[in-house]
């Protein structure tokens, strides 16, 4: 009983730290990281398989691991060098894995883990028949003749497709058409436009941002191979010629000047104690009186504007007439110089014929009309630019022809009926008649002109023809103060010129 119940209790003792064992022998089996486990037999027959079956279990699970670690890492790399490859992948072939032993799995799965990523998923399911059937490395070997041929026809499709658009010479960047030559597409399609038939040497050179400005252009007119417009505002190194911004101003003061148009009946429909004589003789004194205080043309332009708007909508009696001159060019003075003339000196050059009190009520009835809005574009701010660009071909300023486009401007200053023209149109008929009376063998119009006047010329011939008419004074006018003006030398007695044949011989072919 001692020796039987010694042994019971020794067998028992034994079978628990048998099963104990057996405990941690299976839990330990859980960590699969752990390469060194031992396979007991109780193990062995708890998974239903033999020790040799669980040996290369262990071993295809070891490969695994080893095979998710190189994929990851793998994966990795490719994305981070997913954008250089992309880059380069039309500059040379893409670099292919070295294909080592067919029977080396690892180095299979390597290759085709660096070709394409859709062969990862099939060898994934190729490995999880490796668990199953020891005999699948056979398969796979005799599979892997088939994966590089589709790997290769891919990568010879995708090289074929790059080698298209691979560019085989540099090109030059594509610069947007300048807007007037956009206009001219539209105007002239039948023309050969220069940009399309130059050398690829000659547009490199024309697209030269240092000569780009050489060749900037409005658009074409009446020539199929030659660029006639001249660019006048090409002068970028000045910034007071805002070169960048001038052609938007100008299209907005021509907006401005229709909006703005002053009344050419206010003297029928309105004023009846003034007559169209009298606001010439009130403009021609004004005239004398700019030189005497020495103001700026401007001033006197804005004069003229300010008396005809302030006329146009207000009954003044021809006692007041000349209060209304002063006092419009004490506030356009005011507006232009630098150095405004004071009131007291309004007053003087009117033999103190109004108070100081008047002209100051008066420049307050006047600013109120006009809502303080006393910015308006005049002859003046016109032909400042159409003489720009009578002269754009010039090697010379032509010094004559800027003095005398300023004369008959100013002619047409002192005339009632010159209220019915636009002041751009009477700006760009000064500059035709001008040119017209310094040089006959020529045509007095260009492309250039008509492109930045925005007139042909059978549009100015009306105008041309009535400054004509003040030129050479066929009425008999006694309003001489601009003419004595422009015969001083400082103006190159440009009031003494005169044409041979009439500038109608200009239109007979238009």
């Amino acid at each position: 009983m001692g020796v039987g119940g010694g042994n019971f209790e020794e067998i028992r003792v034994l079978g628990l730290d048998f099963a104990a064992n057996m405990n941690k022998e299976n839990a330990n089996a859980a960590k699969v990281e752990d390469p060194n486990v031992r396979i007991t037999r109780a193990r062995s027959k708890a998974f239903g398989a033999s020790s040799e079956e669980l040996s290369s279990s262990k071993l295809f699970i070891k490969q695994d691991q080893k095979r998710g670690l190189r994929a990851i890492s793998k994966r990795a790399a490719s994305d981070e060098n997913k954008a250089s490859a992309i880059a380069n992948v039309g500059l040379q072939h893409k670099r292919r894995a070295v294909l080592k032993d067919v029977g080396n799995i690892t180095s299979e799965n390597s290759y085709v883990n660096c070709t394409d990523a859709s062969q990862i998923q099939t060898n994934k399911q190729a490995r999880r028949g490796l668990g199953k059937n020891v005999k699948v490395a056979s398969s796979v070997s005799e599979a892997i003749p088939i994966v590089q041929d589709d790997v290769k026809a891919k990568l010879a499709e995708e090289l074929s497709k790059i080698r298209v658009a691979e560019p085989l010479e540099p090109t030059l960047p594509k610069e947007p058409v300048p807007q007037g030559m956009n206009h001219t597409l539209g105007q002239h399609k039948g023309a050969d436009l220069m940009l399309t038939i130059l050398a690829p040497a000659e547009s490199a050179e024309l697209w030269n941002p240092q000569k780009k400005e050489e060749y900037m252009v409005g658009e074409i007119v009446g020539s199929s191979n030659v660029l006639d417009i001249v660019n006048i505002d090409s002068n970028l190194k000045d910034p007071l010629a805002c070169s960048l911004y001038a052609s938007d101003i100008y299209s907005n003061i021509c907006l401005t000047e229709v909006a703005r148009r002053l009344s050419t009946d206010y003297m029928e429909r309105l004023q009846r104690d003034i007559t169209p004589s009298m606001r010439g003789i009130l403009i021609d004194w004004l005239v004398e009186v700019s030189e005497e205080y020495k103001l700026v043309p401007d001033t006197l332009y804005l004069t003229v504007n300010l008396i005809d708007r302030f006329l146009s909508q207000n009954y003044v009696e021809k006692q007041r007439l000349q209060l209304l001159g002063v006092t419009c060019m004490l506030i356009a003075s005011k507006y232009e110089e630098i150095c405004a003339p004071r009131v007291e000196e309004f007053c003087i050059i009117t033999d103190n014929t109004y108070s100081r009190e008047e002209v100051l009520k008066m420049e307050s009835q006047v600013l109120n009309f006009m809502h303080f809005q006393l910015s308006v574009p005049t002859i003046k701010t016109f032909l400042r630019r159409f003489v720009h660009a009578a002269q754009a071909s010039y090697k010379v300023p032509c010094v004559e022809l800027e003095l005398l486009a300023n004369y008959l401007a100013e002619l047409a200053l002192v005339e009632y009926g010159f209220l019915k023209f636009l002041p751009s149109l009477i700006a760009a008929s000064a500059v035709f008649l001008a040119r017209w009376t310094l040089n006959q063998s020529d045509h007095p119009w260009n492309p250039t002109l008509e492109h930045y006047t925005s007139y042909k010329t059978s549009q100015l011939k009306t105008t041309v023809v009535a400054l004509e008419d003040l030129q050479l004074n066929t009425t008999g006018c006694l309003l001489n103060s601009i003419r004595e003006k422009y015969k001083h030398q400082k103006f190159k007695s440009v009031a003494t010129l005169t044409s041979k044949q009439q500038v109608v011989h200009s239109f007979k072919d238009q």
